[in-house]
Parts: structure tokens; C-alpha cells; sequence
């Protein structure tokens, strides 16, 4: 009698479901048939995706309901989601709202939605930041701008060209000179010669450094930095560059560890040749040396006798921030105790010059459509008959746009065990699509109607891109495009967005994208412009996927670890 019933059940499912779904194979029977999928590594076999619970949660994820929510996240209201800002608040409140009314759980600090972040940034006060090289002063503003952290530096001083430490490339700045306790001169914005920001794989901090991270590690106390002669001729860069001294820049608080930043300070030419002036080498030949000019200067230690000392004084402010994060508990006692991560960044680049009358920065697409995206995911998989047997943690990171902060500071202080986190699926710009006829040269890369970026899903985990490939050819058959799939990729997309920092601990990730265009970073990014129709599709794979990896017997592995 109950398997008579259990089967009726099954079958008012199947009935209840569009006809091009019921009309599959096996997808309606008391057994799912497994599928495997047709990429070049889809031998995973997939069965939660074939189920009629899955399918009829995944399909009450809809373009109208995204559009709802979009246009709300998107909105002039939002004033462009900077960090931090009333307008990001705002939209966290929305998430949290949103989330409260599904009946997920809370997942934050103190029993609440919100992982609580406090921004701090310190601003450069002219009076009292000083120079002095041999009892000669200099002026700020005029001969030497400043970044980075307040305090006072002074010392012998030794010339580090670059300023780099690249190990598969050889290069080491401090080969055959010693900085400890010395002030250390750098050129800006240079690379080791031979060396591009492709070159820097591995672990940070071990594999590559960058100069001030290697300036600290090296015992260094203070940093100069020789400002390039093209930005020293520009008028506009060198205001812009006291500015933004002058108005600081917000950072996470508890990211900035006791004596990470080093006091530093941006020479001109009046000082660089005050420093270098009866040295081996002169001011004009160092700095004529980059970024494209002679052969590069090599690292020297200057005269001891020559000594400089500098004070950079700041004031502080803080802000407070958060991300946004919830849990659905799974219905497995055991892997309950595991989790499926589901990502987005909810933060973009608040307001600007107008342009026609318009100064908001929207994002809609970036990442308005992940953030959406994620929302309604939420709210399905409460309403669906049961849980998958893994729970499901939602984070939405504030900070992205600004340097990952936000899934940097998760990570850090992760508010469930992350080493019990079996995968994170990563969604930042889902909406877009490049129309027929387009000619704008901005458009060539972004997606076609029916097409999505992947990045990363084959990466660490051999076995994830085998599934994802599997669920989406049971599903929603959308065609994926790995171009961007390999951490040497030109644009570098592995690294700029979110789940890295889910990478860099270990955490298999897939990376959904559909693809830079005309708007990115731009004013238009607008909810008008999004691709409905496909959006929809995606975010229905992106939450069939979840649910394959959450009712898998056995975790992900990782046979190709990032670290």
C-alpha cells in the first residue's frame, strides 16, 4: 500500500511538470536512470538531477521573479552598491529580508543573516608628512605623494630595481643585497624582467612575493617608491594620486595584521636625485630605466653614509560592513554536517561623473544577476518537498570590486567549519549575451545566447567538471565554453573574482560567466540589457548542480590541489 502510493505520488510529479520534461527518459520513473555527460571529461553519472522534485524546485526559479528582484537590487535607490555605503546596506537588508521570509537559517555573527566587517581607512595629513635626506627637506605635493600605512621610517637605504620575488621565473630582488633594517628603493609598476603576471603561479608568499610583501619579509622599514617620469608629467594622475592619499581607502580591519604595511612614500625627481645624487648609479638613469626604457637598472646597496628618513602622518575611520550568509540544513544526519557553498558578491561601484544626466552604477549584471541569481535559489530550495542530504550555505561578499575582501574575510573567519565545505559554486555575471549583428570590439568576448563561461571546474577537482558537464546535459543542455579554464589565461578571470579565495584553501570551484562586454564597469550596466531567457537557464543549472553534488555518498576529491 505505501509503495502503491509513493508511486501514485511520483506520477502527479510528473504529470504536474511541463510536457518537455516529463517526456524524458526515465525521468518519471521510480528509479532515476543515471546519465553521463557529453564533454570531453563527463563520465560522472548523475541521478539527483533526474529526479522530479529537483527539476519542479529548479523550474520555480523564474525570469520573472529574477526581473523583480533585479530591478529592485539595480536600481538608482541602490546608488551603485559601493563598499561601504547605505545603498550596499540597503540591498544586504533586502538578501536578509528575503532569506527570513524562506525560512532559511541564519548563518552570520550573533544569531543574524550579517558576518559583521568593519572597514577602516587611513587618510594622509599633509602637515607632518615630511622628508629629509641629509638635512635637506622636501615637500609634500610637490616632490614625494605617499601610500600606505602612517609612521616613521629611516635608515641606509638599498636599491631594489622591481622589487619581486618570482621563484619558476628565478628572480629575486634581493640576490646579493641586504635590506634588513634599511629603507628600500623600488621602481613603480615594473615586472622582473622576462616576467608577466602569468608567470605568477603557486602560493602566494611562497612561490611569489610581491615588493612590499617581500620589502616586510626581508626586514625592510620603510619603502620608496620612484614614481614613473610619464605620471610625474601628467598633472591630472599625480592630483588624482594626492587625493586618493588624502581621502584614503577603506580596507577590512582584521585583514591588515600588527605591522603588515610598511610606512611609504612616492619620490619625484627633485628627491630621487637628492637620494641617488653621488651614487653608482643617478636618479634620470634609474628612473629612464621602466617601465620601457634602457635595460633595467640592477639591485646595489647606496653609500651607509647616505641616509633618509621620512614620516608619513595619517588619521583613521572606520565603517562598518558585512556579507550576508545562510544556511538550509541538509536532511542527512551525517552529511548534514557537510556543505555545498553557493556565492555571489553583492557589492559594485557606486556613483560617478553624470554622463546625460545618469551617475549610478548599476550593475546589473555585475553582479546584480548573481546576487539575484542566489536569492531565488534560496527561496526554491526551501519550498522543495525535502533538502538535499548536504547543507547548502549561501554567502552573498560584500567587497569584491574593491579586492575580494569579502570572501577573503570569509574565509578567514569562516562562520561554519570550512574544511567541511565540499565545493563552492561562484556565480558573478550570468546575464548578459551578445546579440546578433553586434560589431562593438567591447562585445567579442562576451557569450552567445545560449552560452556560459566555466572556469575552474576542471582545475582541482577532475571528478567536478565531470559532474557539472553530466548535470547539464541531463538538463538544460546550455553550451559551456571553457576558454577562460586555465590559471595562465591572459584576462586572469580564475583570479578576479570570489572563489578564489575558496581555491586557494583547497575548496574545489566552478566559476559561472558569460563574459566581459560594452558595459562592463560602465554606467549602462543596466537591467535592460539582461538576457532573461538565458539567465534563467543558467541559474537553473548552476541550482541543479548543487543538488547532484549535494546528494553525492562521498565528497568531491581533489586530485589536482591549488596548494
Amino acid at each position: 500500500m505505501k509503495r502503491r502510493l509513493i508511486s501514485i505520488l511520483l506520477l502527479s510529479l510528473c504529470l504536474a511538470l511541463p510536457s518537455s520534461m516529463a517526456a524524458r527518459p526515465s525521468t518519471c520513473s521510480g528509479r532515476p536512470a543515471p546519465v553521463e555527460g557529453q564533454g570531453p571529461n563527463a563520465t560522472f553519472a548523475v541521478s539527483a538531477v533526474r529526479q522530479p522534485l529537483v527539476l519542479k524546485s529548479a523550474e520555480s526559479i523564474g525570469a520573472a521573479e529574477l526581473k523583480d528582484y533585479l530591478a529592485f537590487v539595480a536600481s538608482d535607490e541602490m546608488e551603485g552598491r559601493a563598499d561601504p555605503s547605505r545603498g550596499l546596506d540597503t540591498t544586504a537588508k533586502f538578501i536578509a529580508t528575503m532569506l527570513s521570509r524562506a525560512g532559511a537559517t541564519p548563518a552570520g555573527d550573533d544569531g543574524t543573516f550579517f558576518q559583521r566587517i568593519t572597514l577602516r581607512k587611513d587618510k594622509v595629513v599633509p602637515e607632518g608628512t615630511q622628508v629629509d635626506v641629509g638635512g635637506t627637506k622636501f615637500t609634500y605635493g610637490k616632490d614625494f605623494l605617499t601610500q600606505g600605512a602612517g609612521g616613521t621610517a629611516s635608515g641606509a637605504m638599498v636599491f631594489a630595481a622591481d622589487g619581486w620575488f618570482v621563484k619558476n621565473k628565478n628572480a629575486d630582488a634581493y640576490r646579493g643585497i641586504d635590506p634588513k633594517g634599511k629603507i628600500v628603493i623600488i621602481t613603480q609598476g615594473t615586472m622582473p624582467p622576462g616576467v608577466t603576471y602569468n608567470d605568477l603561479v603557486g602560493k602566494q608568499g611562497e612561490d611569489w612575493i610581491d615588493p612590499s610583501a617581500y620589502a616586510r619579509q626581508k626586514g625592510a622599514v620603510g619603502i620608496i617608491v620612484l614614481q614613473s617620469l610619464i605620471v610625474q608629467a601628467t598633472p591630472d594622475a599625480m592630483d588624482r594620486a594626492r587625493k586618493s592619499a588624502e581621502n584614503g581607502r577603506y580596507y577590512p580591519e582584521k585583514l591588515q595584521r600588527p605591522g603588515q604595511a610598511l610606512p611609504t612614500i612616492l619620490a619625484n625627481l627633485p628627491l630621487a636625485q637628492a637620494i641617488f645624487n653621488g651614487q653608482r648609479e643617478t636618479a634620470r638613469a634609474v628612473m629612464m630605466s621602466f617601465p620601457e626604457g634602457a635595460p633595467p637598472v640592477k639591485p646595489f646597496e647606496l653609500n651607509p653614509d647616505k641616509k633618509v628618513s621620512f614620516t608619513v602622518k595619517t588619521t583613521s575611520e572606520t565603517a562598518p560592513t558585512q556579507n550576508v550568509v545562510a544556511v538550509v540544513e541538509g536532511n542527512d544526519p551525517v552529511l548534514k554536517h557537510e556543505y555545498v557553498a553557493l556565492g555571489a558578491h553583492y557589492d559594485h561601484l557606486g556613483t560617478g561623473t553624470p554622463v546625460n544626466g545618469d551617475s549610478v552604477y548599476n550593475g546589473a549584471d555585475d553582479d546584480g544577476s548573481g546576487t539575484v541569481a542566489l536569492v531565488a535559489m534560496a527561496e526554491a530550495l526551501m519550498k522543495a518537498p525535502r533538502h538535499p542530504k548536504r547543507s547548502v550555505l549561501f554567502v552573498w561578499h560584500m567587497g569584491e570590486e574593491m579586492g575580494l575582501w569579502g570572501s577573503q574575510y570569509f574565509t578567514t573567519f569562516p562562520t561554519v567549519p570550512l574544511d567541511k565545505v565540499v565545493a563552492q559554486l561562484n556565480i558573478d555575471m550570468i546575464g548578459r549575451s551578445r546579440p546578433a549583428g553586434d560589431t562593438d570590439a567591447r562585445d567579442k568576448d562576451l557569450s552567445g545566447p545560449n552560452e556560459v563561461y566555466l572556469i575552474g571546474s576542471r582545475m582541482m577537482s577532475t571528478e567536478l567538471g565531470a559532474l557539472g558537464d553530466a548535470v547539464n546535459a541531463a538538463y538544460q543542455k546550455l553550451s559551456f565554453n571553457y576558454r577562460y579554464d586555465d590559471p595562465k589565461d591572459p584576462e586572469q578571470f580564475f583570479y578576479r573574482s570570489d572563489h578564489y579565495n575558496y581555491a586557494r584553501k583547497n575548496i574545489p570551484i566552478i566559476f559561472y560567466f558569460t563574459g566581459v562586454h560594452a558595459d562592463y564597469h560602465q554606467l549602462g550596466d543596466e537591467v535592460s540589457k539582461i538576457d532573461f531567457a538565458k539567465y534563467e537557464k543558467i541559474a537553473r543549472t548552476i541550482y541543479a548542480t548543487m543538488w547532484e553534488i549535494a546528494e553525492m555518498k562521498t565528497r568531491l576529491k581533489v586530485d589536482k590541489p591549488l596548494s
